[in-house]
């Protein structure tokens, strides 16, 4: 495994991180391709032994679920001083009034329940888990920043927002004093590459790291176009993501298969090499088998020509705003 920097930050963490949003309930969430326990931990340990030191969830993954396996398994399997853990907060969670949301009292709320679930005193990375328009900034900076001073929280970050929001967050934090965002979790892959035009050049200047999620389009970069798997026909979300724009997708899709074939690599490296050439830190990659976490690792010794890049990028045409709310 390779470390880097968390962006401008003295933090170490792996190139790749370990997404744990299929660690749950199958007949909670009426999806056959959620993992429950057993199977989590196989892959939670799998990723512990290649050197995986990042891992990523949040409260809403299961409605707590993800959180209280990915706790269980830590604990068992590692000491906490070698992990990073990360979680997400304000997609709703109970349907009452301050049920969801960046407010003061919702923030120390959830950060008290995802403690417990995670069993462990502090959050190395806590992510907004998007915009809440009902709220001001100034309240949702200032509790962030509160919950770093008393020490349950070490860093925070950002997932997928307008670049003048997150700007503006920015902003706030830094007119006031306040601990700033250090992290993006952005949706961006070879299949939905909006993030280029205003996000990622702004986290470049500012030395806010690039932790996207989906890396493989919701396993679409990491198979044949005509091939399929329980998550491909059951995610109702991906299929919103990604059905409107086949036509060109496909052909990427088809770019990547022939550079793996040319390369005698897997599909999963080309994707995850291409996103580290585009200055990603370290993408947020969910696999639901163990053996897919070898075909990621092997991409840390994957190095695309910049003639290769141009391929692979060649078909894209603009798509639609998916992600942000």
């Amino acid at each position: 495994m390779e470390y880097v920097k968390l962006g401008n930050t003295g933090l170490d963490v792996s190139k790749i991180c370990l997404g744990c949003m299929s660690f749950g309930d199958p007949k909670k969430w009426q999806a056959t391709w959620v993992l429950e326990e057993d199977a989590a931990r196989k892959v939670i340990k799998k990723a512990l032994d290649l050197g995986i030191n990042f891992f990523d969830t949040a409260n809403c993954y299961g409605l707590g679920a993800s959180e209280e396996i990915l706790g269980r398994a830590l604990k068992d399997y590692a000491k906490r001083e070698n992990i990073v853990l990360a979680t997400k907060l304000s997609v709703k969670m109970r349907d009452t009034p301050n049920g969801s949301g960046l407010s003061r009292k919702e923030i120390f709320y959830e950060v008290n329940e995802s403690l417990k679930r995670l069993q462990t005193d502090y959050i190395d990375l806590l992510y907004i888990h998007r915009w809440d328009y009902g709220t001001p900034i100034e309240e949702t900076m200032r509790a962030l920043n509160d919950l770093v001073t008393e020490g349950k929280v070490r860093y925070i970050g950002a997932s997928s927002m307008y670049a003048w929001q997150f700007q503006k967050a920015q902003y706030t934090a830094e007119k006031h004093g306040w601990v700033k965002f250090v992290t993006m979790q952005g949706h961006y892959n070879l299949l939905y590459r909006e993030e280029e035009r205003e996000m990622n050049p702004l986290c470049k200047d500012m030395g806010i790291a690039l932790t996207p999620y989906s890396p493989l389009a919701a396993g679409r970069l990491s198979r044949d176009w005509f091939a399929t798997t329980a998550r491909a026909e059951q995610d109702q979300i991906a299929k919103m993501k990604y059905d409107s724009t086949e036509d060109s997708d496909k052909m990427i899709v088809d770019h990547v298969g022939e550079i793996a074939e040319k390369k005698g690599i897997t599909r999963t490296a080309v994707a995850l090499a291409w996103l580290w050439a585009k200055g990603v830190v370290a993408p947020v990659y969910g696999p639901t088998k163990e053996k897919y976490l070898d075909d990621a690792a092997s991409a840390l010794d994957v190095k695309l020509t910049d003639e290769e890049i141009s391929y692979l990028e060649e078909p894209y045409i603009p798509h639609k705003i998916m992600g942000h709310c």
